[in-house]
């Protein structure tokens, strides 16, 4: 946890020893940005390490080097995409690890080195302050100290809650120590939206299936994973205003209208066309957990390749769009394709700016959402052709993959395990770029490039 606070302190100081005597010394702070980047890339490495000795897999002999940096990257970036069955695989050592990773991934690194600098009582200044505003996506520094130790209350409490409501289930299969162990990581699991589980010793990577018509684990893990992706500034919205639903700010007043849709509407479609055949309440089960679980956590209660080609490309869809900002999940996130939307409306509409709410969106924040739109189809096009290229699998179920990656989901079509060392990198460079951001890592790399305030003519370019 130390290196977590280095972290939040961390400068870099060049020194030059030109002819002598003559010394030029300059001090150099880093970016909220390369802060970030730097304290996901330390963290993952770490959980590599670790993950590679003996003491971590059951068998006793030592994980290779890029299995251990592929399981560890989908943990911090709370993806759950795995080579390796987490329960028939992994010690209770390297079950400990990952839980612990995927719970340090799924606040994010930079907030959890802000609390435990709250907690020993050190002093947090700017450069910290800053780098935490940016890693819950707040909107300003004043009150961010105050606003990590919510976060930190509010996220245990809620996994000790979702403990508690697995308990029976898992103790009643596994005995009370076993079932008080799953209870705790499928919680902590499904509220960081990783998607991780240990429910392999059944049959390896079958997820959630066995539970599929029981109603209190689907529905407790379902309902963990949409308050974990819903955003940290709207649990605080909701906390400070309630049910008094006017007064919320227009971006939870979206989130929650979103996060609504995309819950409700793919339930209708999963509902009347993929689990036709199911009984009436496991396939009311069925179609809202398949529902959720796409918008970032990676468990499923069926089986995915038994979907048809337009349920997979549902799936898809909904794993691109991923979460909400300052939240646990990934994607391009809610709030991106609502603008969008909503751009698209005000230009059907010849307004001059889009508005949610009566509330008008600025140019920027349309630029913004252009912007990752843009850099998220680039990347996953490019992803999944480079593994239907490589592997020669249908292009489909290659695309399903890169979507999970960048997605942060953790879904698979069971092709994650055969893939070759070249498409694990692949994999683990998008589910890296899916949890920092794009944006973040573009700041991060022109963070130190000089703004231009010149202006070039402008000329009239013709679009559609």
């Amino acid at each position: 946890m130390l290196v977590l606070f280095c972290i939040l302190r961390l400068e870099c100081q060049l020194e030059v020893n030109l002819v002598g005597r003559w010394n030029i010394r300059r001090k150099q702070n880093m970016s909220p940005f390369q802060v970030i980047i730097l304290g996901f890339l330390l963290v993952i490495l770490l959980g590599s390490f670790l993950l590679m000795l003996p003491v971590a897999t059951q068998n006793g002999h030592p994980t290779p080097f890029i299995d251990a940096l592929f399981t560890s990257t989908s943990a911090v970036c709370v993806t759950g995409l795995v080579i390796h069955d987490t329960a028939t695989y992994w010690s209770q050592f390297g079950q400990f690890v990952i839980i612990v990773l995927i719970q340090i991934g799924g606040l994010g690194v930079v907030t959890v080195a802000g609390a435990f600098a709250i907690l020993s009582g050190r002093r947090i200044g700017l450069m910290q302050r800053s780098a935490m505003q940016e890693a819950i996506a707040a909107p300003k520094v004043g009150g961010v100290v105050r606003l990590i130790w919510f976060i930190l209350r509010v996220s245990l409490i809620v996994e000790f809650i979702g403990a508690a409501l697995l308990f029976p289930a898992f103790a009643a299969d596994f005995g009370i120590v076993k079932g008080l162990w799953f209870a705790f990581f499928h919680s902590i699991s499904a509220f960081c939206n990783a998607g991780f589980d240990l429910l392999g010793i059944k049959e390896p990577f079958s997820s959630l299936t066995s539970y599929a018509a029981n109603p209190v684990v689907p529905i407790v893990i379902a309902l963990l994973i949409i308050i974990g992706g819903i955003g940290f500034l709207t649990w605080e919205d909701i906390r400070c205003n309630h049910f008094h639903i006017r007064k919320y700010r227009m971006q939870t007043k979206v989130i929650l209208s979103v996060t609504g849709i995309l819950i409700f509407l793919p339930t209708l479609y999963f509902f009347f066309f993929e689990f036709a055949d199911a009984p009436v309440g496991e396939r009311v089960l069925l179609s809202f957990f398949q529902a959720v679980t796409p918008r970032t956590a990676g468990f499923n209660t069926a089986d995915l390749t038994s979907m048809s080609e337009t349920g997979q490309s549902m799936i898809t869809i909904l794993m691109l769009i991923g979460g909400s900002p300052g939240s646990t999940a990934g994607g391009m996130k809610t709030t991106t394709i609502a603008v969008l939307l909503a751009n698209v409306i005000a230009v059907f509409r010849r307004t001059e700016n889009p508005h949610f709410f009566k509330r008008r969106i600025s140019a920027e924040t349309v630029s913004r959402a252009s912007t990752i739109l843009i850099m998220y189809l680039v990347l996953f096009l490019t992803g999944g052709f480079i593994l239907s290229r490589l592997e020669g699998i249908p292009a489909l179920v290659s695309l399903f993959e890169t979507a999970s990656a960048i997605g942060t989901v953790g879904l698979s079509l069971g092709i994650t395990s055969e893939l070759g060392t070249i498409s694990h990198m692949v994999l683990i460079v998008l589910m890296f770029f899916g949890r920092v951001g794009g944006l973040t890592l573009i700041y991060a790399t022109l963070s130190n490039m000089r703004n231009s305030n010149a202006r070039l003519p402008q000329e009239r370019i013709t679009v559609g």
